[in-house]
């Protein structure tokens, strides 16, 4: 297997991974807007059947071209599901999306559901087939292990999570600004303290700006020093209090703090 997964990184290097044709929306604003239709192409939607209807339920990142990334709190064995790539707008038809249900779902093993807090919140679903890539339909880069952004790195939230607390979910692809909180500031007693932990990354805090119910799974984009685009986060939590209550800021899986496993998993399935 170490062969095809080595071949599924050089693909995603030589289509260029984390260059979207469409350039995302460089937004200052203070809220969450619109993404440009398909400027993070490596996002999809996570969504499960209802009585015949399927129903979006979270974010996730596309690594590889049967490979995604979302978190380990997203996925219930219970229900059944599909990945939608190459979406903008949820309620519409797109020219360029599809939609594959998963042939296998590895959740972290030392994943807990009742402590949030203990991390490992990961998981990766092997898709049935492989994506066919487009202008619409990107592979997202995994940036190298042990990567620590700066506190304030300038990160992009993505995803279709509700507008505010308790609002609706959006029905198109929203962006906000959200600038790293490091592991010193998001530790502090008044912010999340014991609750963060160093494999998790925290964004945001002012208050204004945060992930939502719906953007879980979702990546928390950044751009290199060579103008290539990073998933550095997979979104975990947030505040009971509210999702953009001051100093919670949303926390996320770091993704450098699982090169290894994720590696390990794509060898071994």
């Amino acid at each position: 297997m170490i062969p095809i997964v080595l071949a599924s990184v050089l693909i995603a290097g030589a289509l260029g991974c984390g260059k979207p044709p469409v350039e995302p929306l460089a937004s200052r604003v203070v809220n969450g807007v619109e993404a440009r239709p398909h400027s993070w192409p490596w996002q999809i939607s996570l969504q499960y059947d209802k009585d015949g209807e399927w129903r979006h339920t979270c974010g996730g990142s596309l690594i590889a071209s049967n490979w995604v990334m979302t978190a380990a709190h997203c996925i219930n064995s219970k229900l059944s599901y599909r990945v939608f790539v190459g979406k903008h707008d949820l309620v519409e038809e797109e020219a360029g999306s599809q939609a594959i249900r998963p042939e296998k779902i590895i959740v972290h093993e030392k994943w807990n559901p009742i402590f949030v807090a203990f991390g490992n919140d990961i998981a990766l679903i092997k898709l049935s087939q492989p994506v066919s890539v487009s202008d619409q339909v990107q592979f997202g880069c995994i940036p190298p292990a042990g990567t620590v952004l700066p506190n304030l790195y300038p990160c992009y939230i993505t995803g279709w999570g509700r507008l505010s607390t308790g609002g609706p979910i959006a029905d198109k692809l929203q962006q906000a600004l959200m600038p790293l909180a490091d592991h010193a500031t998001c530790s502090q007693p008044d912010w999340w303290g014991i609750a963060v932990r160093e494999t998790m990354v925290c964004a945001g805090g002012d208050g204004i700006v945060a992930g939502c119910n719906g953007d879980s799974g979702g990546p928390l984009n950044c751009k290199n020093s060579e103008g290539v685009w990073e998933v550095h986060g997979v979104t975990s939590f947030v505040s009971a209090l509210g999702c953009n209550y001051e100093k919670k800021p949303t926390v996320f899986t770091r993704v450098s703090a699982f090169n290894d496993w994720i590696d390990q998993v794509m060898m071994n399935n």
